[in-house]
């Protein structure tokens, strides 16, 4: 759903399904971090999750473990896509994804579970959406950022 540019030989956008793979692999470690917490291993987990997410964020989202896997596990079986897309929007959207596990983390570290749990279930409803209908509310907010002028 985000900004698209035409594939070439030079191009630096990404395969639009690399980003919709790695939110299916967060939204299941956020359902497991779910059905677990309150716990050590919840907590745990979160933070593995948070730590991919700030990498996405700071590094970009091609240099993910997920696009990793992406790359040499499921895009050699796939297709070549139709077209590529701008990097700049996923990269934001890790960038909320990061803010919500912070959140997540906190109030999991600090006994405020339900904070917790709530900042975790809003990271996985934006994971699932990506994963299942390839709408990345992070990317939308992107682009809506860029009309406003922000």
């Amino acid at each position: 759903m985000s900004t698209i540019v035409q594939p070439s030989a030079t191009s630096t956008g990404i395969d639009p399904r690399g980003p919709q793979f790695t939110a299916a692999i967060t939204a299941g470690v956020l359902v497991v971090v779910l059905a677990t917490a309150p716990s050590t291993f919840a907590t745990v987990l979160l933070a593995l999750q948070t730590a991919l997410f700030a990498t996405g964020a700071v590094r970009g989202v091609q240099k993910t473990p997920t696009a990793w896997l992406f790359r040499t596990a499921v895009r050699p079986r796939l297709p070549a896509p139709d077209d590529l897309e701008d990097p700049a929007p996923p990269r934001f959207a890790q960038t909320v994804g990061l803010a919500f596990g912070v959140v997540g983390l906190v109030g999991f570290l600090t006994g405020l579970d339900t904070l917790g749990l709530i900042a975790v279930g809003f990271a996985l409803a934006a994971a699932v959406l990506n994963a299942v209908f390839r709408f990345c509310l992070g990317c939308e907010m992107y682009l809506l950022l860029k009309r406003l002028g922000t």
